[in-house]
């Protein structure tokens, strides 16, 4: 599906659920918000965007608890699942997108390769988190992108169940 497609069915999608999404990010810094609300009319169904780079940002704004950073680092399914519940609760979303990852050039390790992203979908009432783990190929922007490209697929994937 081409980009322009997808953050279209995004919008269509959130418009016909009547829902509004919030961001948490952390590796795209504010890629798939600016991919929201490049859309005509998103001012509908966009809520707001918590771009949390650092450790301190995540515990600051989005309350991910420090034992999460310590134990499974910031690029792991616990601290994406944080995020995405901690962003509804500060927000008036009814639907969250969070991710974490390690775009590259370097930071990688052999347990977290360059390009390993966390991304987490959450719904305003739903206990259950959505969470997957993917490795995007490329250099950096080609990760930021795929990330994004993730992560709206995700919301129409959610929104469909």
């Amino acid at each position: 599906m081409q980009f322009e497609t997808l953050m279209t069915e995004v919008g269509g999608r959130l418009k016909a659920h009547n829902a509004v999404v919030v961001t948490a990010e952390s590796c795209t810094g504010g890629m798939i918000a600016e991919a929201l609300t490049s859309i005509g009319g998103s001012t509908a169904w966009f809520d707001r965007a918590y771009i949390t780079y650092s450790y301190e940002s995540k515990r600051e704004m989005l309350g991910v608890k420090e034992t999460t950073l310590q134990t499974k680092g910031a690029v792991s399914k616990a601290c994406v699942e944080e995020m995405a519940l901690s962003a509804l609760q500060q927000s008036h979303a009814s639907v969250s997108v969070a991710c974490s990852g390690i775009a590259g050039p370097g930071g990688g390790t052999p347990d977290k390769p360059v390009g390993t992203v966390w991304l987490a979908w959450a719904i305003r009432g739903q206990e259950e988190v959505v969470s997957q783990k993917f490795l995007f190929d490329g250099d950096r922007q080609s990760v930021r992108v795929q990330t994004t490209e993730a992560a709206l697929m995700g919301i129409v994937k959610l929104l469909e169940s």
